[in-house]
């Protein structure tokens, strides 16, 4: 029997955890704020006792904050919807958690399933907007924190988004 194969010589990939990297506490890169945007997902015990919805506004509520980000919670019933905006210097991560959102941009509209992740840079302008007749959970996460968001005009900003609101915290 030859002794001189990779198992034996490397051993089962499966069981050197010492080789891999331990996960950072927070996040640095794009790729570890989505891992981030995942793991809270997946752990709905985190987050699912928390929701509440509010038929006059969106509702929202920070789960948590780190070295320079901020992680919300959102939910949004039928008809609401963020307006057309931008995150200042932020970016961030989008991750649908319940429901479905409408996400429109000046390159078009795309629907967003629980599960749909959307990355975007500082100056990434859009509009997000509950079209469903069901309510529906996103979780954001911003860098850095989310401190200015800048509303744009748009035809597609009608009677049913809310309108830019200075006095109560920035999240879309």
């Amino acid at each position: 029997m030859n002794s001189d194969n990779d198992l034996q010589i490397a051993g089962d990939i499966l069981e050197v955890q010492h080789l891999l990297q331990p996960p950072r506490e927070h996040p640095a890169t794009v790729a570890e704020f989505v891992g981030l945007a995942r793991s809270v997902a997946a752990d709905r015990s985190e987050w699912e006792h928390l929701v509440r919805y509010d038929a006059t506004t969106r509702w929202y509520h920070r789960l948590r904050t780190g070295p320079g980000y901020e992680v919300w919670l959102l939910s949004w019933v039928p008809g609401q919807g963020s307006g057309l905006h931008d995150h200042g210097r932020s970016s961030g991560v989008l991750t649908v958690l319940e429901g479905t959102l409408t996400e429109r941009t000046e390159r078009g509209t795309r629907a967003l399933a629980a599960g749909a992740q959307r990355v975007f840079a500082p100056g990434y302008v859009h509009e997000v907007v509950n079209d469903t007749l069901e309510p529906a959970i996103s979780l954001h996460i911003y860098h850095p924190g989310l401190t200015d968001m800048p509303m744009h005009a748009s035809p597609h900003c009608e009677a049913r988004t809310e309108p830019a609101a200075r006095t109560r915290p920035v999240t879309a």
